[in-house]
């Protein structure tokens, strides 16, 4: 019998992978888990002009992230281009809430991905975040009462907030 799986397969596992990449990132970002979010890069990431490595990425993601407060990330639409059994491009659609401040911010983002795939598993190797548009909307949920869940279906809710590595990383400071 024959290990190897058929091309077929290869390629809808690297699909299902890089799919996998965009939803990790997205939950990593709203749970603050920098650790998890670094790791979703290849080692020797580019970081802005001349910097590289993880170490870089985890500084500049804390950075942007402690810029922010509550941010929720919903992918939607993701395009995967297969270059190769070992590189891939894409597009994912983003619907972004994101805290700023006192405002409540609704963004429609499409992140332009390029991949790689090194010792067996697929990584980011660029991820360029690109804005439709970002708009203050009418209620700001920072300013609702808790919601108390299952008690009341509108309100503010615990997570965020309750999540250790969210708890870790405010806890932490500036890095």
């Amino acid at each position: 019998m024959n290990a190897t799986p058929a091309p077929e397969v290869t390629r809808l596992l690297a699909y299902e992978e890089i799919r996998q990449l965009a939803s990790r990132y997205a939950v990593a970002t709203d749970r603050r888990d920098i650790d998890a979010l670094v790791a979703l890069f290849v080692d020797d990431v580019r970081v802005g002009r001349d910097t590289y490595g993880r170490d870089a990425l985890r500084a500049n993601l804390a950075s942007q992230l402690r810029g922010i407060g509550v941010s929720i990330l919903n992918v939607g639409t993701h395009q995967i281009d297969l270059v190769d059994e070992d590189h891939a491009t894409g597009h994912v659609y983003c619907k972004g809430e994101i805290q700023d401040g006192e405002r409540w911010i609704h963004q429609a983002i499409r992140y332009d991905d390029t991949y790689a795939r090194r010792d067996g598993r697929w990584y980011f190797v660029r991820r360029k975040h690109l804005l439709f548009y970002g708009a203050e909307v009418g209620v700001n949920p920072l300013t609702l009462a808790p919601a108390n869940w299952p008690e009341h279906h509108d309100g503010l809710g615990t997570i965020p907030y309750a999540d250790p590595t969210w708890q870790a990383f405010w806890a932490a400071g500036t890095d």
